[in-house]
């Protein structure tokens, strides 16, 4: 039987070609995100590639959601091998003098809680697995770094900034918990902006390709936490 890969925060860009890589390894692939067109057609996509898909809305900021999008992927593809953290809640909060303290809440929902409870959700799964692996997207504006924090300022991307550094230390902790029982916890950050996505102008960026496939040696090699593209 194939192994799943969760893959939350679908949309262009790295969850695509993460989605396409594990699936060319013979993974089947559970899209998770909001927007349901955008799902379904992600879906259709890898099906014509002959990879086992389904679509399942979802937000990735709500605990409960994210318990019963593992259910659901697990009823209806099998059980979860892979966890790939995509979500992206750093439109919140971009300056934090000025939005509301909820606005920080939630992107600490997206990155924290929502990841925090699809591992927990999955975690029979991933154990079982033998080489189960949470694999998080993650960016250098989580850098502990006076120059970081300014530039994150500058762009008025505190909330990205936040959730970053949430997510790194998260990925350190699960690492920590969870290297004796089998499970491998690793992230990519992503030093630069990904060609595709809406942020990258003028076809510049990263290759999500070539972010994809760091995320690919990762999960075989299993020995290094942390690797950084630019």
């Amino acid at each position: 039987m194939s192994k799943t890969i969760l893959v939350t925060g679908f949309g262009p860009g790295v969850s695509n070609a993460v989605a396409e890589r594990f699936g060319a390894e013979g993974f089947a692939v559970a899209l998770v995100g909001r927007t349901e067109a955008r799902l379904t057609a992600g879906a259709e996509a890898l099906k014509a590639k002959g990879v086992r898909a389904a679509a399942i809305a979802a937000d990735a900021g709500d605990a409960d959601a994210m318990a019963a999008a593992i259910r659901r992927a697990r009823d209806e593809l099998g059980p979860l091998g892979v966890i790939h953290w995509n979500a992206y809640g750093g439109a919140e909060a971009g300056d934090l003098l000025t939005s509301e303290p909820a606005a920080a809440a939630r992107v600490f929902d997206i990155a924290v809680v929502g990841l925090l409870a699809a591992v927990q959700a999955a975690l029979p799964d991933l154990r079982s697995a033998g080489d189960g692996a949470v694999l998080i997207t993650n960016g250098a504006f989580g850098d502990a770094t006076p120059e970081m924090d300014q530039y994150a300022v500058s762009l008025k991307s505190m909330g990205v900034a936040l959730a970053n550094a949430a997510k790194h230390k998260l990925a350190g902790l699960l690492s920590a918990r969870l290297k004796d029982e089998g499970v491998y916890v690793g992230e990519v950050v992503i030093a630069g902006m990904v060609k595709g996505t809406p942020w990258a102008q003028g076809g510049q960026g990263i290759e999500p390709s070539m972010i994809a496939d760091q995320f690919w040696a990762l999960y075989q090699g299993r020995s290094t936490r942390s690797a950084r593209v630019s």
